[in-house]
């Protein structure tokens, strides 16, 4: 049995996704384990242009952890990738090179466009419906992946410089939010019936907060409501009443906000949530590369 691993180094957080890869179905995989690690790189990258001594040593040891973990699970292939805080540190290539030496992890910063193809290796179009139009919107620490998808085709692709640890930081542009407001309408203005596929970490949480059953859509105003009731509460009450962990209970407001913008603004009433990400995208291009 083949066995994969994906490693996405995110602003927010960093992934680790262990996949099998069954004989008899190798264009399929069943996660076998994901680990997640809050190390919010973005606050020293979009903040200071470079990563701090105390996160590059943290980074490290999780990447040590990660390669003692491929190993014992026998990874047959991995491929580890980087987004937006790594592109934005100035020392963010001296710190792969570092990696490289101490835990023997290849790391590839990718930009915006990539990770955008990347997201959508899932394939999640193959089980649309080719009458309506979509939206594919990742929302992520650093940066939003946008994509169009007509006749299940992608059509247009942006990655824009807007995420949760931006707006936290305020380090978000209105340019930025125009410059995105501006693709939207463009690309979706001669679209009917335009609904939305959202992925990422907080789009998940919040869809299992909604208790909506899976496969169902979420509606625009059942979100919106949700945000509502989710700022009601200060931050400390997030964590304390409504059970969220400490590193997801500040994000997933500016992650609503991120989610109800592009919805407001290319006419979705509702967005289809099916919870995949960037480590099951590069998963699925392990496998389109291998087999």
């Amino acid at each position: 049995m083949l066995r994969y691993a994906a490693i996405d180094i995110g602003s927010n957080a960093v992934r680790l996704l262990i996949a099998d890869i069954t004989n008899n179905d190798k264009s399929n995989f069943k996660k076998n384990t994901l680990v997640r690690v809050p190390l919010r790189l973005g606050d020293d990258a979009f903040l200071d242009q470079e990563l701090s001594e105390k996160k590059i040593e943290d980074l490290v040891k999780t990447m040590v952890a990660f390669r003692n973990l491929m190993d014992v699970y026998n990874v047959t292939d991995y491929l580890a990738c980087a987004t937006s805080a790594m592109r934005e540190a100035k020392n963010g290539k001296q710190v792969i090179e570092k990696i490289k030496e101490i835990a023997n992890i290849d790391i590839e910063i990718i930009e915006g466009q990539r990770e955008a193809s990347i997201i959508y290796s899932n394939h999640i179009e193959e089980n649309l419906d080719i009458k309506k139009s979509y939206l594919y919107i990742d929302v992520g620490g650093g940066s939003t992946e946008l994509s169009v998808f007509v006749n299940k085709q992608p059509i247009a692709s942006k990655s824009f410089n807007l995420g949760t640890i931006r707006i936290l930081d305020n380090q978000d542009k209105e340019e930025t939010w125009n410059e995105m407001k501006e693709w939207i309408k463009e690309h979706t203005k001669e679209l009917k019936q335009v609904v939305g596929i959202g992925t990422g970490g907080n789009i998940n949480k919040l869809f299992r907060m909604s208790g909506e059953k899976d496969d169902m859509p979420l509606s625009f105003l059942k979100l919106r409501n949700m945000y509502n009731e989710l700022n009601s509460y200060s931050l400390k009450e997030r964590i304390s009443i409504l059970r969220l962990n400490q590193d997801r209970a500040d994000v997933i407001i500016p992650a609503c906000e991120i989610y109800l913008t592009v919805m407001k603004w290319a006419g979705i009433k509702q967005i289809f949530v099916p919870k995949v990400g960037m480590v099951d995208g590069i998963i699925n291009l392990l496998l389109e590369e291998n087999l």
